[in-house]
């Protein structure tokens, strides 16, 4: 053996550098394993156990929870208007971000305050944008009504109510998207443009064949972390409609929340979650294969 290879295997003394990376995510993992990592294993757990009025496990009952959540009219329902819901807000949402970011993007007078508005939705909590939004709802003192001259009960509503929680959920949205957008904007090669003005291209085969391309792995990005937020929307609709009426907005949070903190019944709520998180993940996987099959086709 030459004195090279003897040299390669000589082992390094072991310091505190060796460990030292290791330290340094000792808290962040901490924190994970207590407010994540646990909660998510104790769900499962609970899925699968009959729970008492204040959530402890009684009886290990396997997944009986997980069968007579299938085989309920009420969950395929909630999962119904949860995609319905899910379709409209993420399409809207980041339709109106990029329509936000493109129209902040050009020179202006006046850009600066245009971008500070487009902005302005992220340093509002979404339960103030419900309560605001009920009001302006009202079918009797609302703003909307008297602006339009009718008498709508937009909450109230099968055929609007979605719509209109939907709606204000995009506004909520608006300046997340938008952000991510305009960063990605101020990314794009302006000799990309450059050469598309020599070549005679419009305003919209500018953003279609060179502006949509360069951002493409941003509005990917967008893409699945609008469709996860989609999912877990709580708050409008607990203080905007409460699920209703009758049912036509009871999406599959909602659902747990009332199963959990109404019904007491903590066990079928987490087999619930359970089927939620497998939906958002078996989504998000299908997002990730298409992204691949259209970035190397």
């Amino acid at each position: 053996m030459s004195r090279f290879a003897k040299a390669q295997r000589v082992k390094k003394p072991v310091t505190f550098e060796t460990f030292a990376p290791y330290f340094y995510i000792i808290p962040s993992l901490f924190l994970f394993i207590l407010f994540v990592f646990y909660p998510f294993a104790n769900t499962i757990y609970l899925s699968g156990t009959l729970t008492g009025p204040t959530g402890q496990a009684i009886k290990w009952i396997g997944l009986d929870h997980y069968r007579n959540i299938l085989n309920s009219k009420d969950f395929w329902f909630s999962l119904e208007v949860t995609l319905k819901y899910a379709g409209m807000v993420v399409a809207g949402s980041i339709v109106m971000g990029l329509v936000c970011a493109l129209v902040a993007n050009e020179y202006f007078f006046g850009r600066s305050i245009v971008r500070t508005v487009y902005a302005m939705p992220m340093a509002i909590s979404s339960a103030c944008i419900a309560v605001i939004a009920t009001f302006i709802l009202n079918p009797t003192m609302g703003i909307l009504n008297m602006f339009l001259g009718t008498h709508t009960r937009w909450l109230r509503d099968i055929k609007y109510a979605l719509p209109s929680i939907a709606v204000v959920t995009i506004w909520m949205n608006i300046g997340l998207n938008y952000i991510f957008i305009i960063a990605a904007l101020q990314g794009v090669d302006k000799s990309l443009y450059e050469a598309g003005d020599i070549d005679g291209t419009n305003f919209f085969q500018k953003h279609w064949y060179i502006t949509f391309p360069s951002i493409s792995p941003t509005l990917f990005f967008l893409l699945v972390i609008n469709v996860i937020n989609s999912f877990q929307s709580y708050a409008q609709i607990r203080l905007m409609t409460q699920g209703g009426p009758g049912k036509f907005t009871r999406v599959i949070v909602y659902a747990i929340y009332l199963e959990a903190f109404e019904n007491s019944r903590y066990g079928s709520a987490a087999a619930m979650s359970v089927i939620l998180f497998l939906i958002m993940f078996l989504l998000t996987a299908i997002q990730f294969r298409i992204e691949k099959k259209v970035t190397y086709s």
